[in-house]
Order: C-alpha cells, then sequence, then structure tokens
C-alpha cells in the first residue's frame, strides 16, 4: 500500500474554513439571465466545453462564454463553486455570471475576456526577460489558488491566457481543480499529457499543490529550451518513459521506493535503463540566449520526481531567477505608493497626517497587476 502523503504547505486551509467553502456539491447555483449575452464567433473547444466570445449587452462589454457539454452535476457545480471561491485572486480568470439555456438546460459560465495570444507563436518570440515575467505572473495565480485550498490539475500554455500587448497573465479551465484534503485519494486521470507528474503516470493518489509546479517547469522547460513539448510522450506510459530519460531510471526508483508505490509491470519491457542528463545538454545555439544558470537551477527544483522535493510556488517566486521581475516590480510599487502618498498629503489640504497611515492607505488602494508596457509589448518599469 502507497505511503500516504501530505502538502508542506497550506495542506489544513480548507478544515480550517467552513463546509460551505469547499462542501461543493451542496453549493446552489445562482443562475443569472441567458438574454444578457450575444455569442459574436468562437474562440475554441474542449474535452468538456465549447467557448464563444460574446458580449454582454447590459454594458457593451467582452465576455467568454464557456458553454458546458454534459458532464455530472457535481463536476459543474465543483468549477462554479471554485470560480466563485477565487474570485478576485491574482491573475486567477474571473467569473463573471453562471447561466442556462431555458430549453436544452444546458450551463455556460461567463468569464473575462483576455485578448490571448496563441502561445505556439508567442512562446517562440519571448525575450529571457519576457518568459521570467509571465512564469512569474502564472506563480502569483498559483500561490493564491494554492493558499485557497485548491489544486487547479491542469496548467498547461491552452489554460494561460496572455494578452502581450497588455503584459497580462490569467490561469483559466479550472474544470479539472479540485480542494485539497490531507490523506485524501485523487483521481490520477487528471491534466493531459505532457504535463502530467510522474505521481499521476505511476498511480500515486495521494499528491497535491505540487502537481501544479510540475505542469509549470514542464511549460518553463519548453519556453526556454524552445522545445514544444519538452516531454512528448506517445501515451501515458511513454511520458513516464520520456522523463525518466532525462531524469534518471535509478532516481525514479528511488521515489518508488520511498513512497511504496508499485509500478505497472507494462513499465518492465519500456522503462529501460537511463542516467540522469544534465539540463546543460537542451542547450544549443537557437536558445541558449533564454538559458542561465539560475533558469537551470530553477528548472531542476521543480522538476522532481519526489512532489515534497519540489518548490513551492511561494518559494519559486524568491528564487534568483525572478529577481529581475521581482527587482522592476518592487521599483514600480514603490513609485505607485509615492505618488498616492502625495496624493493623499494634499486630499488632507496640508493638515497633520501620520505618515505611517498614509503609506498604509495607498498601500491598501494599491492592487499589484499589470506592469507599463514599452511599444514592443515587453513588460518594463514606468520611466525614471
Amino acid at each position: 500500500m502507497a505511503l500516504v502523503s501530505r502538502s508542506r504547505v497550506y495542506a489544513d486551509v480548507n478544515l480550517q474554513k467552513d463546509r460551505e467553502y469547499w462542501d461543493y456539491e451542496s453549493h446552489i447555483i445562482e443562475w443569472g439571465n441567458i438574454d444578457n449575452y450575444n455569442l459574436i464567433r468562437k474562440l475554441g473547444r474542449g474535452k468538456y466545453s465549447e467557448v464563444f466570445e460574446g458580449i454582454d449587452t447590459t454594458n457593451d462589454e467582452h465576455v467568454v462564454i464557456k458553454i458546458l457539454k454534459p458532464v455530472k452535476k457535481k463536476k459543474i457545480k465543483r468549477e462554479i463553486k471554485i470560480l466563485e471561491n477565487l474570485r478576485g485572486g491574482v491573475n486567477v480568470i474571473t467569473l463573471k455570471n453562471v447561466v442556462k439555456d431555458p430549453i436544452s438546460r444546458t450551463p455556460a459560465l461567463v468569464v473575462e475576456y483576455v485578448n490571448n495570444a496563441d502561445f505556439k507563436v508567442l512562446y517562440q518570440t519571448l525575450s529571457d526577460y519576457e518568459i521570467r515575467y509571465y512564469i512569474y505572473e502564472l506563480l502569483k495565480a498559483l500561490d493564491f489558488c494554492h493558499s485557497q485550498g485548491i489544486m487547479h490539475r491542469d496548467v498547461k500554455p491552452h489554460n494561460v491566457m496572455i494578452d502581450h500587448e497588455e503584459g497580462k497573465l490569467r490561469l483559466i479551465d479550472w474544470g479539472l481543480a479540485e480542494f485539497y484534503h490531507p490523506g485524501d485519494e485523487y483521481n490520477v486521470r487528471v491534466a493531459s499529457r505532457y504535463f502530467k507528474g510522474p505521481e499521476l503516470l505511476v498511480d500515486f493518489h495521494y499528491y497535491d499543490y505540487s502537481l501544479d509546479m510540475w505542469s509549470l517547469g514542464c511549460m518553463l522547460a519548453s519556453m526556454i529550451f524552445r522545445k514544444e513539448p519538452f516531454f512528448h510522450g506517445h501515451d501515458n506510459y511513454d511520458q513516464l518513459v520520456r522523463i525518466a530519460k532525462v531524469l534518471g531510471t535509478d532516481e525514479l526508483y528511488e521515489y518508488l521506493e520511498k513512497y511504496n508505490i508499485i509500478l505497472d509491470p507494462r513499465f518492465n519491457d519500456i522503462l529501460g535503463h537511463h542516467s540522469r542528463k544534465r539540463w546543460e545538454r537542451f542547450v544549443h545555439s537557437e536558445n541558449q540566449h533564454l538559458v542561465s544558470p539560475e533558469a537551470l537551477d530553477f528548472l531542476d527544483k521543480v522538476l522532481r520526481y519526489d512532489h515534497q522535493e519540489r518548490m513551492t510556488a511561494k518559494e519559486a517566486m524568491e528564487h534568483a531567477y525572478l529577481y529581475p521581475v521581482r527587482e522592476k516590480e518592487g521599483k514600480r510599487l514603490g513609485r505607485t505608493v509615492n505618488s498616492m502618498v502625495d496624493r493623499e498629503s494634499k486630499v488632507e489640504n496640508g493638515s497633520s497626517v501620520n505618515a505611517s497611515r498614509t503609506v498604509g492607505m495607498a498601500q491598501s488602494r494599491l492592487e499589484i497587476s499589470t506592469p507599463i508596457l514599452n511599444n514592443t509589448g515587453t513588460p518594463q518599469p514606468a520611466a525614471q
């Protein structure tokens, strides 16, 4: 029997919240008015939904309307409850409304519109700094949802909307997301093949938030090495083989032994023996401008077999690889707070105001979100 594992962070979040926060099966959905929305064009389709660009006729605002395909009612309730819980969270797509077709009874989610760039084109053009910036923005979303007791379980480029001109990132599609309860067994048939963590591929059911960090690592590897996808398995079995060819088979067996995991016998004939590869082996003339020692160290600390050894989202945000992004954001925050303090002082008409109170008021009104951009769409600090 596999060893029960417990998340290193945010393990008891849902234990500390009221039952109604995570008991999505008991959630009562408040339906909005479907007549307030007009469809403009189809944006895409997935396994569980069709997605359209639409207009909210009450305010002429562009929205995205996700029409759900027939699935179990509790899955729909779970996605809605999670989106409601995360509403207002940094870089999490905002749920605006939930509506239902009066005839077919088909439910649809209305969310904010993002002028998304095709990642297959965008990722080939990103600079070193831009990659760091978007990884940092994605980590903000992941740390937020993890801090709220929620695993996304389907992190991949298709679910990371990027408006490059605005430098805006949103994590979307929460249909596979789930509340984390330590000791619970979770379905391993989640995430998309190229982004599945080893825990899913070896049928380990006691996984946690760290699954999302593996998926982020796969995204980063594909971005800096210009190899999409980075682990390109033909099926779920071959996917683990592709991972083992990079991380090593001895290390895989150590992981299996630590958690008392029994490997599917089908791996006996296909796994072979592979030594761990150095990340430098993936550097070549076309990607070397995107690779740094800090990038490889970051990658090494998220692409680990052992989910408990992976950096958490918060730890990753503090990594040296993301220092240039933190530095620019800090400078921008400082300038914004200072300008707010000046405005607060003027509002007080020169009267004596406690300085720390003024700064606190300014900071409370400040939402760290989109950076200032130059005309190439590159995130930039404001002019000094």
